[in-house]
C-alpha cells in the first residue's frame, strides 16, 4: 500500500491519503459523539433506577464500548474504501480478538460487581460469605479463560504462529503430552479453585487453622488462599492444601463456639467455691451467649489437679476475650480468697538444713 504511494505517481497518492484519513476522522468522531450520547442517555436512565446495579454495568462497559464503536465504523467504511481495508484488515486481526475479550472481560466483571452487591445486602452474613466465595472464584476461572483465549487469537493473527499451531495439530497426540504434563500444576490449582466453589470447605472471612496458623480467609485464589492472622501476617497456602488434607474451620455454618480455660491448682483447692465464683462471674459477661458455663475437674494428679472451664459465646471474637476475661479473673480470685489452692514450688531452707545437720 504504502509503496504506492510512495512511487512515482505521488500526485495520485496523496489526494487519495487525504480523502483516506479525513474519512476515517469522521467516522471515529461520529462513533465517538454515538458513543458519548449513548451511554448519556443509559446514564439517566440508570439514575432512575432504586438499585446501583444499572450504573455499575454500564461504567463496566463504558470504555470498551467506545473504542468497539470506534472499530465497528472503521470496518464499515473498510468496506467502501480498499485503501482503509489493505490497513484495517491487517489491524483487525488483532484489534477484534483484543476488543472481543475486552467487552467479554467487561461484561463477566460486571455480572459479578452485581452479584457482590447483592451478596452485600443479604441478611444473612453466612450465605453472603458463601456467595462472595463462589463469585470471586467462578470470576478469577472466566476472567483466565477469557484472556488466554484471547491472547490465542490474536497470536494465531501471525503467521509464524499460525504455522506452529498447525504443526502442534498434525502432532496432536505428543502435543497434548507435553502440554500436560507442563501444566499439571495449573490444572490442578484450577480443579482445586472449581471444586472449592462448589464444595466450598472454605469461604471468604472464615476463620482456619492450617499447619497450626489461626486466621481469617482474606482472599482466595485459584492457585492460593491468603489467610491473615490475628498479629496482620498473611499466610500464603496452596489452594490444593484445602482439599487434599485436613485443616479446622471455626466458622463453617456459623461463629457460635464453645471454649477451655484451663487451671491447674493444688490438691486441696474447694471445687465447689471455685465452681460457684466461676458460674457468676460468666453470668454477669454480655459477652457470654448462656449456652455453655460448665466446671467439671478433667485430671487429678498426687501434686495437682486440673480443672476446665468451658464457655461460649456468639462470635469467635466475643469468645476470645471472654476466655481471657475468665482466666484473669479466676486466678485473680483464687490469690485473694484461696491462696491456698495455688501450686507454689518453694526452697524450704529451714527444712533442708535440718535434714543436713540431723544427718552428720
Amino acid at each position: 500500500m504504502f509503496e504506492k504511494y510512495f512511487s512515482q505517481n505521488t500526485t495520485i497518492a496523496w489526494p487519495q491519503i487525504a480523502a483516506s484519513a479525513i474519512a476515517v476522522t469522521f467516522v471515529v468522531a461520529a462513533a465517538l459523539v454515538l458513543h458519548r450520547v449513548l451511554f448519556t442517555i443509559l446514564r439517566r436512565i440508570a439514575n432512575l433506577s432504586a438499585t446501583p446495579v444499572d450504573g455499575m454495568v454500564f461504567d463496566r462497559l463504558h470504555s470498551p464500548l467506545r473504542w468497539s464503536f470506534v472499530a465497528i465504523g472503521i470496518s464499515v467504511l473498510s468496506a467502501h474504501d480498499a485503501e482503509i481495508a489493505s490497513v484495517w484488515n491487517i489491524l483487525s486481526a488483532f484489534a477484534v480478538p483484543a476488543l472481543l475479550g475486552w467487552v467479554t472481560l467487561s461484561i463477566t466483571r460486571a455480572f459479578t460487581d452485581t452479584l457482590d452487591y447483592k451478596a452485600e445486602i443479604s441478611e444473612d452474613p453466612v450465605a453472603a460469605r458463601s456467595r462472595k466465595t463462589r463469585i470471586a472464584i467462578l470470576s478469577r476461572t472466566a476472567t483466565f479463560a477469557i484472556v488466554v483465549v484471547t491472547v490465542g487469537l490474536m497470536l494465531f493473527a501471525i503467521p509464524a504462529v499460525r504455522q506452529i499451531g498447525v504443526t502442534l495439530m498434525a502432532s496432536a497426540g505428543l502435543a497434548a503430552l507435553a502440554v500436560g504434563a507442563a501444566a499439571q500444576p495449573a490444572l490442578k490449582s484450577l480443579i482445586a479453585g472449581l471444586q472449592m466453589a462448589i464444595t466450598e470447605p472454605i469461604r471468604l472471612g472464615d476463620l482456619v487453622v492450617v499447619d497450626g496458623q489461626t486466621g481469617r480467609v482474606e482472599e482466595i485464589r485459584m492457585s492460593f488462599v491468603i489467610v491473615r492472622t490475628w498479629d496482620e501476617r498473611s499466610v500464603i497456602v496452596p489452594t490444593s492444601r484445602f482439599i487434599d488434607s485436613s485443616f479446622e474451620n471455626w466458622s463453617r455454618k456459623n461463629e457460635m463456639l464453645s471454649g477451655p480455660v484451663f487451671l491447674h491448682l493444688d490438691p486441696a483447692a474447694e471445687v465447689s467455691r471455685i465452681r460457684a465464683e466461676f458460674e457468676r462471674f460468666v453470668a454477669s459477661r454480655p459477652d457470654w451467649d448462656k449456652r455453655t458455663a460448665t466446671l467439671v475437674m478433667t485430671a487429678a494428679h498426687p501434686e495437682s489437679i486440673e480443672l476446665r472451664l468451658a464457655v461460649s459465646s456468639a462470635t469467635i471474637g466475643e469468645l476470645f476475650n471472654l476466655r481471657c476475661a475468665v482466666r484473669e479473673h479466676m486466678v485473680e480470685w483464687l490469690r485473694m480468697e484461696m491462696p491456698h489452692a495455688l501450686i507454689r514450688h518453694r526452697l524450704e531452707v529451714e527444712a533442708a538444713n535440718a535434714r543436713v545437720i540431723g544427718t552428720e
